[in-house]
């Protein structure tokens, strides 16, 4: 049986991480405060990249060098697509895992989406703190005139108004899904696409699905099993 795990933010959760969702993703610019999905969409990123890149920073950037859990290192050797920008399971040993969404540790050039460009390391120590804004557009190559394509660069992130490219293995991730027997969807609140997707081939295929968080969402499938715990508790009693 080839089994797919597809993981969450709840996973890493425990690492340190929060949630994407939680109280403490809101930003505010100006009076007027923005949610997560308005701050990581390629339209803010254009528009008002200081506040962007800040917010970035601040919210997923300064956890860059947390560890990864005991589910990460129970995941090192698992067929797994994470949601996750964290790069917890490469540092837990998983050599073959698909980061979906992009990672922390990286950046491309601004490109058209589609086209394929090179990933690079994020140079995030060369970044003063202590003036952050004008040094992450100095890091970025921002003017300005604001991002500009093939010149500015851009983090390796998948925003919510930006589709799976190949760029982010969206190629290898479908055909794992088309592969699997079996799929496991851990700490995830089914509100990204990928899950969608994941889902929808799992329906097709009629194999079976588990779904692991301490509040699953419920889902429309007919061979479903749910674990209402977290990913720790669902490797310890039944991993």
């Amino acid at each position: 049986m080839t089994t797919l795990y597809i993981t969450g933010a709840g996973v890493s959760a425990e690492s340190g991480i929060p949630t994407f969702r939680g109280e403490d993703g809101f930003w505010t610019v100006g009076s007027r405060n923005y949610t997560p999905q308005q701050m990581a969409t390629r339209a803010m990123y254009m528009e008002n990249p200081a506040q962007f890149l800040a917010w970035y920073y601040q919210r997923f950037v300064t956890y860059r060098h947390h560890g990864p859990n005991s589910v990460h290192h129970w995941l090192a050797d698992k067929n797994l697509i994470t949601q996750n920008i964290d790069g917890l399971d490469g540092k837990a040993g998983n050599k073959e895992y698909i980061s979906i969404h992009g990672r922390i540790d990286k950046m491309t050039i601004f490109h058209e989406q589609g086209d394929l460009v090179s990933i690079i390391d994020a140079p995030w120590e060369l970044v003063d703190e202590n003036n952050l804004t004008a040094s992450l557009l100095d890091l970025f190559k921002i003017s300005s005139r604001g991002p500009q394509l093939n010149i500015s660069l851009k983090p390796y992130v998948l925003l919510f108004d930006e589709f799976y490219t190949e760029l982010y293995g969206i190629d290898r991730a479908q055909k794992r899904m088309w592969d699997a027997s079996k799929m496991v969807f851990m700490g995830t609140s089914f509100s990204v696409n990928i899950t969608q997707m994941a889902l929808d081939v799992a329906r097709h295929k009629g194999i079976p699905v588990e779904v692991v968080d301490p509040s699953p969402a419920h889902i429309m499938h007919d061979n479903v099993q749910y674990f209402p715990m977290t990913a720790k508790e669902y490797i310890t009693n039944v991993g």
